[in-house]
């Protein structure tokens, strides 16, 4: 376990310094600017870094603490979240990173209660789990409600498992149909009556913007167009008002902006993160609660822009780091 858990580790150091490469190639000789990406990167590093760290010292009261934070933060920015305000007073993107916030804090405290040692404890931290789901729902997210609740029934559920793999498997096959479901939209490649319920859900404008990506990224399937780019040159983006020039997803920012490797990088990224839940030194529970919550925050990442807030990263990195944690090793008679 100890050596897969450093194999891991290596292969997140080269995974993660091959986007911060990829950013800066994509964008050499033409206006991209990478800084988003290196950002990004920094921020899920010290994230992850500050997540071992704690997560050895004091596991349960660390994910606790990073629960309330995430929901604190949420709240903070209510008017962002679907539903609190009128649909055009704010950017698509910011609801993404608010409902994001709620899904991490409702890990995060799903996490510290399959830590924690006593039933009392156990059950105080699900009923924070639950009292975030509740907030969801107050604020008017339908879609943070449902992350929310899923998050948690998938952590009571991993209390039973004794394998984890069957699990973090079954996450990313998660993971990639969403995405794929995302890429069908945009293609126009599903039933017709589908297609048309889901543009009600996601709006004609986003799936525009996914077209506009798709189109790019056909145009320059390698390279892109460069990092922070998409906005100037998709007409979408362009002929909308108060616009943030992003096509309101990781995943076809990423192929628009730094080609298909830009997208391969990003799925390596998300695998890398499962990878050192499968080779973790915690609990199975406490692996597949983060997973469960990592991919919950990969599907919302595929259709918003939540991956675009450093806060969001830095709380991804911060669970996935709490989850990978070794224990403290007792000290000597």
């Amino acid at each position: 376990m100890r050596e897969r858990g450093r194999a891991a580790d290596v292969a997140g150091v080269l995974i993660l310094g091959a986007c911060v490469v990829w950013s800066l190639v994509s964008a050499t000789g033409r206006d991209g600017r990478p800084e988003g990406v290196i950002l990004a990167v920094l921020a899920l590093t010290a994230g992850y870094a500050c997540g071992r760290i704690s997560g050895t010292l004091l596991p349960v009261s660390a994910a606790a603490v990073a629960s309330l934070a995430a929901l604190g933060l949420a709240l903070a920015s209510a008017p962002g979240v679907p539903g609190a305000t009128h649909a055009g007073a704010v950017p698509t993107g910011h609801t993404g990173a608010a409902v994001a916030l709620l899904v991490l804090a409702a890990g995060a405290a799903c996490c510290a209660a399959s830590a924690a040692g006593t039933s009392s404890g156990r059950l105080a931290l699900r009923a924070l789990a639950l009292a975030v789901a509740g907030a969801a729902l107050a604020l008017g997210s339908v879609v943070g409600f449902v992350a929310s609740t899923g998050v948690l029934l998938c952590s009571l559920a991993a209390v039973r498992m004794r394998r984890r793999l069957l699990g973090l498997v079954g996450l990313a096959l998660a993971a990639g149909l969403a995405v794929g479901a995302s890429w069908a939209v945009a293609e126009e490649r599903l039933p017709e009556g589908l297609t048309v319920s889901l543009e009600g859900q996601l709006t004609r404008h986003r799936v525009l913007l996914w077209q506009d990506a798709v189109a790019l990224a056909k145009e320059n399937p390698v390279l892109g167009v460069g990092p922070d780019r998409f906005g100037a040159l998709s007409p979408t983006a362009r002929e909308t008002f108060s616009a943030d020039g992003k096509p309101h997803s990781a995943v076809f920012q990423q192929a628009a902006e730094q080609g298909v490797p830009g997208v391969v990088l990003l799925g390596a990224a998300y695998g890398w993160l499962l990878w050192g839940l499968g080779s973790s030194p915690r609990a199975t529970p406490v692996a597949l609660t983060v997973g469960a919550t990592l991919t919950a925050l990969a599907a919302l990442a595929a259709v918003g822009n939540a991956l675009s807030f450093t806060p969001v990263t830095a709380g991804a990195g911060l669970l996935a780091g709490l989850a990978t944690a070794r224990a403290a090793p007792a000290p000597a008679d």
